[in-house]
Order: C-alpha cells, then sequence, then structure tokens
C-alpha cells in the first residue's frame, strides 16, 4: 500500500516538465493563437541570439589566441557548427510555432 508522500516523491522528477509546459499553455489559454505566435517570436530571438554568441565566442577565440595547432582548431570549429546548428533547430521550431499561430488565428480566429 503506498501513502500519500510516496506517490508525491514519484511525480517530483515530472515538476521542471510541468514549469516547462506551463508557459505556452499559459500563452495559448490567455491570448490564444497570437500567443502561440508570440511564443514563436521569442524562440526565434533566443536561437538567432544563441547562433550570434556562438559566432562571437568563436571571432573571439580566434582573435584572442591566434589560430591553434589542428586538433584544436577542428574542436573550435566543431563546437562553432554544433552551437550554429542547435540554433537553426530552435529558429525552425520558432518558425513553425509562428506560422501554426498565424494559421490557427486565421483559421479559427
Amino acid at each position: 500500500m503506498r501513502t500519500r508522500n510516496s506517490e508525491t516523491l514519484l511525480l517530483l522528477p515530472l515538476l521542471p516538465i510541468f514549469f516547462i509546459g506551463i508557459f505556452p499553455m499559459l500563452l495559448f489559454g490567455l491570448l490564444g493563437f497570437l500567443g502561440i505566435s508570440l511564443f514563436g517570436i521569442l524562440l526565434v530571438c533566443v536561437g538567432l541570439s544563441d547562433g550570434l554568441n556562438a559566432n562571437s565566442n568563436f571571432n573571439q577565440q580566434i582573435i584572442v589566441h591566434g589560430y591553434a595547432n589542428r586538433t584544436n582548431r577542428s574542436m573550435q570549429a566543431m563546437d562553432l557548427h554544433s552551437a550554429v546548428r542547435f540554433a537553426l533547430v530552435v529558429d525552425m521550431i520558432g518558425a513553425g510555432l509562428v506560422a501554426i499561430g498565424v494559421c490557427g488565428f486565421f483559421y479559427f480566429g
């Protein structure tokens, strides 16, 4: 027989997922499809900022420390490419949310 405390402890790992998902659900509940579009615009801004920050860090590394040896140079380039790829994925998700919000607003709105 489980007690109430043990059931609460089983749900504790789901708490971060709840906090991540509450913001878009509140936007959708309060603002409708325009809230989803707003969340998409925020994601696009985060993706662009992350990509520009990765390029800035790479350029700063090259300017301050100069060209590194072959292994470090490939590691720096790989870090840059992975950060830019992640920023592109975030941008695409944001653009998709904006498209869904705009289409939903005009279709259901």
